[in-house]
């Protein structure tokens, strides 16, 4: 018979199987478009000494739960089969679905009690204490508290109606929806095979062989240890504004709503609304923060500084919090930890939640905090339109001041994103302006060669040559000095001195990457973070951090984050990709040039270069030419049109 007509007639395909045995006919149905399922015949049931179908797989396939290492050893299926037998002849009949079900939840509370967090447990082990130096602190070792079965479910639970076969990947995936407290996860996996490699790391004592390190996992647990009816959750941004604040929002209200919070309360701008009473707490839901994401800021708005934290401590007991989540950066994380330590005096039971929010990039232990993608992307924009003036104007410099107080992430991933830069100058390397390995010389020679010429320089960088208030801002960071600007100052002050015509282009756009909504690859970022923040308190968990480390998401200690500011490695294989990119080469800090500069600024002794003011007379085109720097419109090449070689020195 001809298969294709078969199906285009609507008619099942011919088959040698008895119609008995066969429970559902699937035929091709053209007003659907598609195979549909027609019932037929139940099946015959198979014979007594014939192993049921799940059974046989057990014996093929070793159990979820008996490959655990504290679960029981499960009896086979052949020494279970009698007393199956007996016990069903004892209970009366039961449905499909009851059977279904009373299989599922025996199930479930096997897992669970393999799941269970045992508080007498923690700190020992092959991750105890002593090997494990990230381990996070658990309510359960401050407290004495009984968990329960988890309400968060990702898989349906229910029964299915009566007839329909649930799959046999159904059961196995509710059991898979978990995470062990035991998982793990590497914080470093490179494993260097000598000292001399790039991007080795030296500990005190000058051992740099392999250790493993390891994070613990985050996600959903089987077992949670405050129930949701009970659960008061508060949320607050601190600090600066950075793309995604919205997303992280959105999803821990959310995630609270699908284990079942009912009250959850949005600190507006930041820990001044514990204790500005013009700026009460607003109620939030999940109709409310539908569609906050689609805006850039934070709709509960932000604030630095942190007021007195038993203030702070007095309104979390007042209001009876005890989920506290903090988004923010490594001061906010500070105080987060501070406000942990109080609450722990009190007694209170409270899981204090941090979420990394740091456009810098700069914290430690993670691989890059949510915002960093959206502000790379935006910079890199700045990067392009800095390049199209430049290549535009006829000595055309383009300068691009990017953010990045002590660390120069930004700076570096747009530099290399763009390919449009010739030199990039970060906080983490030192450099020098004047002198024959100086920054202006090279610009000048790129000038010459190419006839334009684009820098990138982070806000921290040089700020040696400045002079610093030496003061600090509400959040504790240094206040710095304007380097962008007065880099602008100089370049032109330069070149009009060695009378060489140039049109030098500023921009800095700050503001406008931190204040726009992130994209996709921060969506997803966003999203996870605050999924994972709420598991890790309704886990037990406090003074802890979600981060992304080596593409899995952990939970991580709050103390072990805030130890020092993540910063850019010169001697990294990232840093030397950039620079080769750019084709700079160093610019050398000679320890007697900084002297001389400083006793240059003396008042007593007038400065010989360099003048500071703006406004420095930069000559015009009248100028008469050096035969050396003498160079027709006629012959110049466009940037466009230039080969690789032509774009390194």
């Amino acid at each position: 018979m001809n298969i294709l007509a078969c199906f285009g007639s609507g008619q099942s395909r011919p088959s040698t199987t008895p119609s008995s045995t066969r429970a559902r006919r699937s035929t091709f149905d053209p007003s659907k478009g598609a195979r549909v399922v027609r019932p037929g015949p139940l099946p015959a049931a198979p014979p007594a000494a014939a192993a049921p179908p799940r059974a046989a797989l057990a014996q093929k396939r070793p159990s979820v739960l008996s490959s655990r290492p504290n679960s029981a050893p499960s009896p086979s299926p052949s020494s279970s089969t009698p007393a199956r037998s007996q016990a069903q002849a004892q209970v009366p009949a039961q449905s499909g679905s009851q059977r279904r079900e009373d299989n599922s939840q025996a199930q479930r509370s096997q897992y669970n009690k393999d799941n269970m967090r045992r508080p007498s447990a923690v700190g020992s082990g092959s991750y105890g204490q002593a090997n494990d130096p990230f381990a996070c602190t658990h309510l359960t070792e401050l407290m004495p508290i009984t968990p329960i079965e988890s309400t968060y479910r990702a898989h349906s639970g229910g029964t299915l109606p009566d007839g329909i076969e649930a799959p046999e990947s159904r059961e196995q995936n509710m059991r898979r929806l978990y995470v062990h407290d035991e998982d793990r996860v590497l914080l470093k996996v490179v494993h260097y095979g000598n000292p001399t490699s790039v991007g080795i790391e030296f500990e005190e004592g000058g051992d740099w062989q392999f250790k493993p390190l390891w994070t613990q996992r985050a996600g959903p647990r089987a077992q949670i240890y405050f129930h949701p009816s009970a659960v008061k959750a508060a949320i607050v941004t601190c600090g600066g504004l950075c793309p995604g604040l919205n997303d992280v929002i959105r999803q821990v209200v959310f995630t609270l709503d699908v284990y079942g919070v009912k009250e959850i309360l949005g600190i507006q701008y930041g820990f001044k609304g514990f204790v500005d009473p013009k700026y009460p707490p607003v109620a939030l839901t999940r109709k409310l923060v539908s569609r906050v994401h689609m805006a850039g800021g934070s709709f509960l708005g932000v604030s630095r500084g942190t007021p007195d934290l038993n203030d702070i401590v007095d309104k979390l007991q007042d209001w009876g919090i005890n989920f506290f989540f903090i988004i923010g950066g490594n001061g906010s994380h500070a105080g987060a930890h501070e406000i942990y330590k109080r609450c722990l005096e009190r007694k209170m039971k409270i899981a204090v939640v941090g979420i990394p929010k740091t456009i810098d990039n700069d914290l430690q232990l993670v691989d890059k905090t949510f915002g960093f993608d959206t502000s790379v992307e935006e910079a890199q924009r700045a990067i392009n339109a800095a390049f199209v003036e430049a290549s535009s104007a006829y000595n055309g410099v383009g300068i691009v001041k990017l953010m990045g107080r002590q660390s120069g992430f930004i700076a570096m991933y747009a530099t290399l994103a763009s390919g449009q830069v010739d030199i990039v100058l970060i906080p983490e390397v030192p450099f020098v302006l004047e002198g024959e390995h100086g920054v202006y010389n090279f610009m000048k020679k790129r000038l010459d060669k190419n006839g334009l010429c684009v820098v990138v320089i982070a806000e921290g960088a040089g700020q040696e040559l400045l002079e610093s208030s030496g003061g600090v801002d509400a959040s504790g960071n240094p206040i710095l000095g304007d380097i962008g600007k007065w880099f602008y100052s100089q370049v032109k002050a330069y070149f009009g001195k060695i009378k060489m015509s140039v049109d030098v282009k500023y921009i800095d756009p700050t503001y406008m990457i931190r204040a726009r909504h992130c994209n996709s690859s921060d969506h997803i970022i966003c999203s996870v973070l605050g999924q994972n923040a709420v598991h890790g308190a309704f886990a037990g968990y406090t003074d802890i951090t979600i981060g992304l480390v080596n593409t899995h998401y952990v939970f991580l200690p709050i103390p072990k984050v805030i130890e020092v500011a993540r910063k850019v490695d010169p001697n990294s294989n990232m840093w030397h990709r950039t620079v080769t990119s750019t084709g700079q080469p160093d610019f050398p800090m000679v320890p007697q040039k900084i002297s001389e500069k400083k006793a240059q600024s003396q008042p007593s002794s007038p400065p010989k270069s360099q003048p500071t003011s703006p406004k420095s007379p930069v000559s015009g085109s009248s100028r008469s030419q050096s035969p050396g720097e003498s160079r027709s419109l006629s012959c110049r090449r466009h940037p466009f049109d230039m080969k690789t070689s032509d774009r390194s020195m």
